[in-house]
């Protein structure tokens, strides 16, 4: 399923709010801010570009990394995403900010 996920299947989710699932079962409000293509990554054999999906935590969290699951328009639920977290770098340092990365 993993290698189905395309940069134009979080564009419908760009600035809204949905819920990540963490690796524990919970549920935390994330909204996806910035998608963000590399085309350069990009391998010969594989059709799909390589793009990073920046999301910002709704909450404070203590979730670091790890496989979660997020609903994705027109496939549905995704498990085993890798979510990592980055560190605020002058945002707001109560919440989370974490990176996806599709290659």
């Amino acid at each position: 399923m993993l290698l189905q996920v395309c940069d134009q299947h979080f564009q419908a989710l760009l600035h809204q709010t949905c819920p990540l699932q963490l690796p524990d079962g919970s549920l935390l409000p994330i909204q996806v801010q910035s998608i963000e293509l590399r085309p350069q990554a990009r391998l010969p054999e594989n059709p799909r570009i390589p793009f990073s999906v920046m999301l910002r935590s709704l909450e404070p969290t203590p979730f670091v990394d790890g496989l979660c699951a997020l609903e994705l328009p027109q496939l549905g639920r995704v498990e085993a995403i890798f979510v990592s977290r980055e560190p605020p770098l002058g945002r707001d340092p109560a919440l989370g900010y974490f990176n996806i990365v599709f290659n």
